[in-house]
């Protein structure tokens, strides 16, 4: 996302100065740090219901808030991956993991503001892996998918590790919203349209997909097989 003098490769990721950051820059990576902490929550309280010791919890958390930037960074053959590059985004998500245990022992966790505050921060990594894709000047189906990836994986690895089904494989949109943000994402840029108004259109498609599933129950169809029907 260009912001003036900046060259952003995206949420979690190198930040490459032309001259001296601006206040959005400044912006923009606080908003990253808060996407990463989100998501380490959420795999946090998930590992906690499990019965998990602290070390599980921690893993969990790490796996979920930085997965899905690892990756996409592996497929695409980015080294070094972020967080080797810059360790700040590791410490946010052990220091919010720790934050959850402490404060999930006095005090109930707000889920619904965490579902808001996840689907934020889903946004926010939908439009950096397409940014990031897309400066490798990749196919627009590839951009929707590391697009994807690094908004949904990290949870992926955390149901599975937590022995869950998988968030995006059940009826919630969750990928579904990533995907069609990403689209959007795409399409703009195809059609050279402004690169920052498409990235906050292709940011809002995301959020709202999300609000409309925690508060108006969307769901996506199941599939359902007649089991009356002869083989």
């Amino acid at each position: 996302m260009a912001y003036d003098s900046l060259v952003y490769h995206g949420v979690g990721h190198r930040l490459k100065y032309a001259a001296s950051p601006t206040h959005k820059v400044m912006l923009i990576y606080l908003l990253e740090l808060f996407g990463v902490a989100v998501f380490a929550i959420s795999g946090a309280l998930v590992a906690a219901r499990k019965g998990m010791d602290v070390f599980g919890i921690v893993v969990i958390a790490v796996v979920t808030a930085i997965g899905g930037g690892t990756l996409r960074d592996v497929l695409l053959g980015r080294h070094p991956i972020f967080w080797f590059e810059n360790v700040t985004y590791l410490v946010v998500t052990v220091a919010a993991a720790v934050f959850t245990m402490i404060y999930t022992r006095h005090r109930t966790a707000p889920l619904k503001a965490l579902l808001i505050a996840d689907a934020f921060g889903l946004a926010l990594f939908t439009v950096s892996g397409a940014q990031i894709a897309e400066q490798q000047a990749l196919p627009g189906i590839i951009v929707v998918m590391m697009a994807a990836i690094t908004g949904t994986a990290g949870g992926v690895l955390r149901d599975m590790l937590c022995a869950e089904v998988p968030l995006i494989l059940r009826r919630d949109i969750y990928a579904t919203a990533s995907i069609a943000g990403a689209t959007v994402y795409v399409a703009g840029r195809h059609w050279a349209l402004d690169v920052t108004a498409v990235a906050l259109a292709a940011m809002v498609t995301v959020f709202a997909l999300r609000m409309a599933a925690i508060f108006l129950d969307w769901h996506q169809p199941r599939f359902e097989q007649d089991s009356k029907r002869p083989d």
